[in-house]
């Protein structure tokens, strides 16, 4: 499968990009500095270029077949880097007809704020961190969501918890927003990247937002 992703320097997006092609898939790997993607392999291509830039997000995505998505934003002050990028995202899968995007959020976005309020834990990452110091990036991710939503696109978008940079254990919960929220609120971003990939040819989840944690 030819896979293109977004935000492969990041922390997940380099878990998708390894995990991708040990997988045995072409992977394409889209960065805005290609000297931050330290993996070589024959059946790995950077592409270098801005998710605010439509005609770089259009040349990375000609032939592809899946988008993954781990976008992050680069600030923590109010911006709409991730929403507005997602939307070029979109316009160039319509244009390339490529079908399937799968896009890392987080818990605490949409209907999953929810699952935020039983433990005290819970309502101190809603209070503090999502009203405080996370406010503008959960902002733009509302904002992303909505905009895959409407898409009309095959989506899915995959909620983790708390990330940490533990090892894949290929093992993780889902969690709908009915759920009630565990006291174990963390995952690994191994075992994001995992989860992810797996959506490339799995259904059980499409047009939903499943939680995951460890």
């Amino acid at each position: 499968m030819k896979i293109l992703i977004f935000g492969a320097s990041g922390r997940t997006g380099m878990e998708l990009v390894k995990q991708g092609l040990e997988l045995g898939h072409e992977v394409t790997a889209f960065v805005r500095d290609p000297k931050k993607i330290l993996t070589h392999h024959q059946n790995l291509t950077i592409a270098q270029g801005d998710v605010q830039d439509f005609a770089s997000i259009d040349r990375a995505m000609a032939g592809q077949e899946v988008v993954l998505s781990a976008l992050g934003s680069p600030t923590l002050k109010q911006n709409t880097i991730i929403s507005e990028g997602m939307k070029c995202i979109i316009e160039a899968m319509k244009r390339h007809d490529v079908r399937r995007l799968i896009c890392e959020s987080s818990l605490g976005v949409g209907d999953s704020k929810r699952l935020m309020g039983g433990s005290i834990g819970g309502v101190v990452f809603r209070t503090i961190f999502m009203g405080f110091v996370l406010k503008h990036v959960f902002a733009d991710k509302e904002l992303e969501e909505v905009s895959i939503r409407e898409s009309g696109l095959e989506w899915i978008i995959v909620r983790p918890g708390g990330l940490t940079d533990a090892p894949k254990t290929g093992v993780c919960r889902t969690l709908n927003s009915d759920a009630k929220l565990p006291k174990a609120t963390q995952i690994s971003r191994a075992d994001v990247a995992d989860f992810m990939l797996k959506q490339i040819s799995d259904d059980t989840w499409l047009h939903k937002t499943p939680g995951i944690v460890s």
